[in-house]
């Protein structure tokens, strides 16, 4: 395998990531405003940080801040969002 086809690799697998983490947000997005299922719009929410949108293969120190922001937030929603589910 040539440096190349290694770069594609990532290429693809770094739009795919990009699109799973939409998806997944988008879904939780529905789940919470449209279906008022908390249960599940924090599953997926949860589910949406699997897919990291930014390039994976930068450590976690060496990332731009609002990378390390954005996803410190999300995981900071998802939180608030689980208290409140468990709350109720």
């Amino acid at each position: 395998m040539s440096t190349t086809d290694n770069s594609q690799v990532k290429t693809s697998s770094f739009k795919f990531n990009r699109w799973g983490y939409g998806a997944f947000v988008l879904v939780s997005l529905y789940f919470l405003f449209i279906s008022k299922d908390l249960g599940s719009a924090v599953a997926n929410l949860g589910i949406a940080l699997v897919f990291d949108p930014f390039d994976q293969s930068v450590p976690w120190n060496k990332r731009p801040l609002y990378q390390r922001v954005w996803l410190i937030v999300h995981l900071l929603i998802l939180l608030g969002l689980f208290g409140w589910m468990v709350a109720n």
